[in-house]
């Protein structure tokens, strides 16, 4: 046999070869389609069901966290003012409920005006407002450096958060029999009280909000050649500063609700006192007119710090 033949003869073989692969894979090919029809080991998984898509023109008070018109965002601020007072107004027209529990909001305003021709609103109000701004103060000025320190290192976590974790559990009421024992029947055993209902709840909501500084922040002041002194000033500080802005905000409204047990303590003059005095008497119209002043106020003081957030951390979600 000549070595033409031999080397036709080879070259048919590997193309008998690559056919008879060929029709063994579209077997195995056909094999597998034909189980997957029947179903096999393989589960019978439902076909999805069909949902409509976001509407392009859904309004944005039903859509999440999407941002709404400014005429939007007034008319809701007005009606949740104004839904509450509608209630009220409707209650005591149809008689439910007697006057004496739930006087008419012209009788309130009556009494609101005759608090301000006097003269006492204003000397209970300023009374007040000087036991919050001092004792909450006081409250600020400790609890926002201690959180600092918990917040930043560990070891600081570690001495403190155990001991103010018990103590922000004690009702600062409890404390009012000592107080007076401690410090007497004056203005300090108030401001203690207010400084022990919002100190430590202020403490551990800037230790959370220091804690939230990404590490990734610290790493990359550190390699740029940062000191320790740097990122925290530079960093840490700034970047928990809208956090604990909201801390305060918290703990502001808590120091309000605590002056009323405060001035309990042989006060000649506060709203907490007139409230009391307004209870002897049954003088809800006197009641409700200063409970609006306090939430007044209250508003007042919350607007201002969320103004000095946006500001300082115009960058914060």
């Amino acid at each position: 046999m000549s070595t033409t033949d031999a080397a036709k003869q080879a070259t048919q073989r590997a193309d008998a070869a690559d056919e008879a692969e060929a029709r063994r894979l579209e077997d195995e090919q056909r094999l597998a389609e034909a189980q997957e029809e029947r179903g096999g080991s393989r589960p019978d998984w439902s076909p999805l069901p069909r949902r409509a898509g976001l509407k392009p023109n859904a309004s944005p008070l039903f859509s999440l966290r999407t941002p709404i018109p400014a005429r939007w965002r007034w008319t809701l601020a007005v009606a949740s003012f104004v839904i509450p007072l509608l209630i009220w107004v409707t209650l005591n027209a149809l008689g439910t409920i007697k006057p004496t529990f739930l006087p008419t909001p012209v009788a309130v305003f009556d009494a609101l005006l005759k608090m301000i021709e006097s003269g006492e609103l204003f000397s209970d109000l300023w009374a007040t407002t000087q036991r919050v701004l001092l004792g909450f103060g006081l409250a600020v000025l400790v609890s926002v450096p201690l959180g600092i320190v918990m917040g930043t290192f560990d070891a600081g976590l570690a001495l403190f958060e155990p001991v103010i974790a018990m103590l922000r559990y004690l009702p600062a009421s409890a404390f009012i029999p000592l107080l007076m024992i401690w410090l007497g029947l004056g203005e300090p055993s108030k401001v203690a009280v207010l400084f022990l209902g919002t100190v430590f709840f202020n403490t551990l909501m800037t230790a959370d909000a220091v804690r939230g500084v990404p590490r990734s922040l610290i790493d990359v002041s550190y390699t740029l050649g940062a000191r320790r002194g740097e990122v925290l000033r530079k960093v840490i500080v700034p970047h928990a500063l809208p956090g604990m802005i909201d801390a305060t905000r918290v703990n502001a409204a808590a120091a309000w609700n605590f002056v009323v047990v405060a001035e309990l303590i042989n006060a000649t003059a506060g709203l907490g006192l007139r409230i009391m005095r307004a209870q002897r008497f049954t003088q809800t119209d006197r009641i409700f007119a200063l409970l609006i002043v306090i939430g007044l106020l209250g508003l007042v003081i919350d607007i201002a710090l969320r103004q000095l957030r946006a500001r300082v951390g115009k960058w914060a979600a």
